[in-house]
C-alpha cells in the first residue's frame, strides 16, 4: 500500500499523560519509539496527525477522571520530544474517541489506514481505533508505541482489537522494515 494512503495518528502523548499527573512509566518508554516512528514516516510522505485532549472547564469526562489536560494549559500541550511540525495536524478532542465530535475524519480524506500510537491504550487508543474500524479504516497498531498504566488492560485490549475489528499488532521496527521496501 503507498504510504499516501496511510497516516499515523498520535493519541494523547500530552505532558499530563505522559510526565504530568496522570502520567506513568510505559508512557515514557514509548516516547523514543514513536519518534522514531514519525520521523521515518515523516521523511516518506506519511501525514501525521495528533488528536489531543482538549477540555473546558467542567467537562463531564472530570466526574471520572478529575480535571486533566485543560484547554491552552501547560499538561495539553504535546511532550516535547514528539512537538508536532509544520506539516503535522493537531485535532483536539474532548472525549476518548479522536473522531468524536471532531474534525479528524475530514483530516483523514484519501487515508485507508491508520497506524495508531499514544496513551491510554485501553480508553483513548481502543475508543480511537473503534471508531477508525466503525468508519472503514484498516487499523494498524504498533505495540510498542502504545502504552497504559494497567499492563493487563493494555494486553487484553489490545487483543481485543485485533479480534474485533481486524487490527494489526505489530511492532514499530516491523512496520519501518515494510515501509522500507
Amino acid at each position: 500500500m503507498s504510504t499516501m494512503e496511510e497516516a499515523i495518528l498520535v493519541v494523547d502523548m500530552l505532558r499530563e499523560f505522559v510526565t504530568g499527573g496522570a502520567g506513568f512509566e510505559e508512557a515514557k518508554k514509548i516516547v523514543p519509539r514513536i519518534r522514531r516512528l514519525l520521523e521515518f514516516a515523516r521523511a516518506r510522505g506519511v501525514p501525521v496527525v495528533y488528536v489531543c485532549d482538549s477540555h473546558e472547564p467542567g467537562d463531564h469526562e472530570f466526574r471520572v477522571w478529575g480535571p486533566h489536560a485543560l484547554r491552552g494549559s501547560e499538561g495539553a500541550k504535546v511532550v516535547p520530544e514528539l512537538e508536532p511540525e509544520k506539516t503535522d495536524k493537531v485535532v483536539p478532542k474532548s472525549s476518548y474517541s479522536g473522531f468524536f465530535r471532531t474534525e479528524l475524519e475530514a483530516e483523514l480524506s484519501g487515508i485507508k489506514r491508520l497506524i495508531l500510537t499514544g496513551v491510554y491504550t485501553d480508553v483513548c487508543v481502543l475508543s480511537t481505533a473503534l471508531d477508525a474500524f466503525y468508519r472503514g479504516f484498516e487499523v494498524v497498531i504498533p505495540q510498542d508505541c502504545v502504552a497504559s498504566p494497567d499492563h493487563h488492560a493494555h494486553r487484553v485490549f489490545l487483543e481485543h482489537l485485533k479480534k474485533v475489528c481486524g487490527a494489526e499488532i505489530i511492532d514499530s521496527e516491523e512496520l519501518i522494515k515494510r515501509w522500507q521496501g
